[in-house]
């Protein structure tokens, strides 16, 4: 008869539980830096964007969308425990953003085993829809693949084939170096080196110095935001630009421009899933944003934005928050929102979408404080990104019978 019991309070708990799940807010957690070096452009900006993604959305399957945040201060083992705690105790659905790709590997993890939506955007190794790809993440912005071969092949278009990278000394700063020096050897080009420095460093002289002897071409910044930023200016004063040497900065933002100047920064090429004053569409919304936070959006908010509103669009049209359904609903119905137009979530995980090759405007171009860039081309993501069968993702083996 306990036996029996217990089965009968085991049931009953089970019924309970489902019902508070099926009765529960649908939530959204925003994870990224808040108070360190990607806080620029992302941080509570980012928070904003999922906020108005989810007014935008409204109700979805009568139930209000929820949203809560945290700074996982760039280490892998606080970011995984406040998944663990945003999954096991306050019932979160998704976990958006996770800018630095290590913190992103340990919650994509978490987020697998637990059967949780991952929603990329600050994310950028492009292992995240390679080797490490699984049915619940989707990343949503650039990647270290999509990077090194639109930055890559637009520089040595331009002559530049002669390399050094100073890349950030983690997953992300060493899967661009890798992912940059095969495009450029595939093209004829040099690497002549590389050095890796701790995130937020604040002197780079003694990495820049070992560049130097090496006569580069092209500075290869396989960081990025303030680390960028820090870079240049320090390369700058070494002089190791003034034999006509250029950089080539991966992970760049409106405020970083504005830090560096026009003056100084002019001509740099950027690769770019969105910029505010693309059309009438984005500049719209960028209004509404500006509204709210006092300036256009970067990237990464805009990325944000797409990837909630599209995860709530997946929901209502899957009739449940189930993360199995509503995967397969993500990779079924087309991406379509003020910054993408007709994207498609392919099955690694990885969303396919025009990307834009843009440059700084020389100081006589620029119009206002936010008029930084000339679009010099529009990417298709077909061109862009990784061809599907190339990553190494498990999905895509099964699916073709690979073992």
């Amino acid at each position: 008869m306990r036996v029996a019991r217990g089965l009968l309070l085991g049931s009953a708990l089970f019924c309970a539980n489902a019902a508070y799940a099926d009765e529960a807010p649908i939530k959204i957690g925003v994870m990224n830096d808040m108070s360190s070096v990607y806080a620029v452009a992302g941080g509570r900006e980012t928070v904003e964007a999922v906020r108005m993604a989810i007014e935008d959305t409204g109700p979805v399957l009568g139930k209000k969308v929820e949203l809560v945040f945290a700074d996982h201060q760039n280490k892998p083992d606080v970011g995984s425990t406040i998944a663990r705690r945003w999954y096991d105790v306050d019932g979160v659905d998704a976990i958006v953003d996770v800018p630095n790709s290590a913190v992103a590997f340990a919650v994509q993890s978490l987020a697998k085993d637990k059967k949780k939506i991952s929603l990329f955007v600050g994310a950028l190794s492009s292992d995240v829809t390679g080797p490490k790809c699984d049915a619940y993440t989707t990343q949503w912005a650039v990647d270290t693949y999509s990077l090194a071969n639109v930055m890559g092949t637009a520089v040595l278009k331009r002559g530049g084939n002669r390399w050094f990278f100073l890349g950030a000394d983690y997953v992300f700063g060493r899967a661009l170096v890798r992912d940059t020096s095969a495009v450029i050897e595939a093209n004829g080009g040099k690497v002549l080196g590389a050095v890796y420095a701790p995130l937020n460093t604040a002197d780079f002289s003694s990495f820049l110095l070992q560049a130097q002897p090496t006569n580069p071409n092209v500075i290869g910044l396989a960081n990025s935001s303030d680390d960028t930023v820090n870079s240049i200016k320090q390369a700058v004063e070494f002089g190791l630009t003034s034999n006509g040497a250029t950089f080539a900065a991966y992970v760049l933002f409106l405020e970083h421009v504005q830090s560096i100047t026009l003056k100084a920064a002019q001509g740099l090429l950027l690769a770019n899933p969105f910029y505010w004053d693309l059309n009438d569409e984005t500049r719209a919304w960028s209004k509404r944003f500006e509204e709210k936070i006092g300036h256009p959006p970067d990237w990464d908010p805009a990325m944000a934005y797409s990837a909630v509103f599209h995860y709530l669009k997946a929901v209502k049209a899957a009739g449940t928050r189930d993360a199995d359904a509503v995967a397969a609903k993500m990779r079924e119905i087309p991406v379509n929102d003020f910054a993408t137009k007709d994207g498609k979530v392919r099955l690694d995980g990885r969303v396919m979408r025009n990307l834009y090759l843009l440059q700084v405007k020389k100081p006589a171009e620029s119009k206002s404080k936010w008029d930084i860039y000339n679009v010099v081309t529009t990417v298709p993501g077909e061109q862009a990104f990784r061809p599907l069968d190339q990553g190494g993702c498990p999905l895509v083996n099964a699916a073709s019978g690979k073992q």
